[in-house]
């Protein structure tokens, strides 16, 4: 005989991808990780948008960064400002966030703010990143992602082929 995830002898009850009983995500990029990090998600060069992603296995009331390689024109969006009602302003190639009201962003693995931006250079980099607890205090180990360099040749039979680029830097 086997148990489901309640304990319940031939029981029903599974666990999702990211091991909560009964849970319902299916997306196992949507699971919450161990610590903080903060890192790029989908980039439109063309289109002038980028998402920046967060985990963080606990609260966080606060964030400020900086990202490299382009002119930051907005933000908004993502869990910050919709979810939880933060201010959320940029200047230059500066992005911070807080709540005017004690909220916080709970522990989540998702989109955190969706920025537009200007002159994209060859590299796109988050830096001087900071984020904070409901004490006041920053977390710890902050992981940053790696930068984004969405330039190279598209040319699939090309020898200077690159899978990773999103738009084509006319090498090919």
């Amino acid at each position: 005989l086997s148990q489901d995830c309640h304990g319940v002898c031939n029981g029903n009850a599974d666990f999702d991808v990211c091991g909560v009983c009964e849970g319902g995500e299916t997306d196992p990029d949507n699971c919450v990780l161990e610590g903080y990090s903060l890192s790029f998600g989908t980039v439109d060069l063309a289109g002038g948008v980028l998402d920046i992603i967060m985990n963080n296995e606990g609260p966080v009331s606060g964030f400020q960064f900086n990202i490299s390689g382009l002119t930051v024109t907005g933000a908004s969006g993502g869990s910050a400002s919709i979810e939880n009602g933060f201010t959320v302003s940029s200047a230059g190639s500066t992005v911070i966030g807080f709540s005017l009201t004690g909220a916080s962003v709970n522990p989540a693995n998702g989109v955190l703010t969706n920025i537009t931006f200007t002159d994209p250079g060859e590299e796109l980099c988050i830096t001087d990143a900071i984020l904070s607890t409901p004490a006041g205090g920053g977390v710890d180990g902050l992981e940053i992602g790696d930068c984004f360099n969405g330039f190279g040749c598209m040319d699939m039979g090309a020898c200077n082929y690159d899978e990773n680029a999103i738009e084509d830097d006319g090498s090919c």
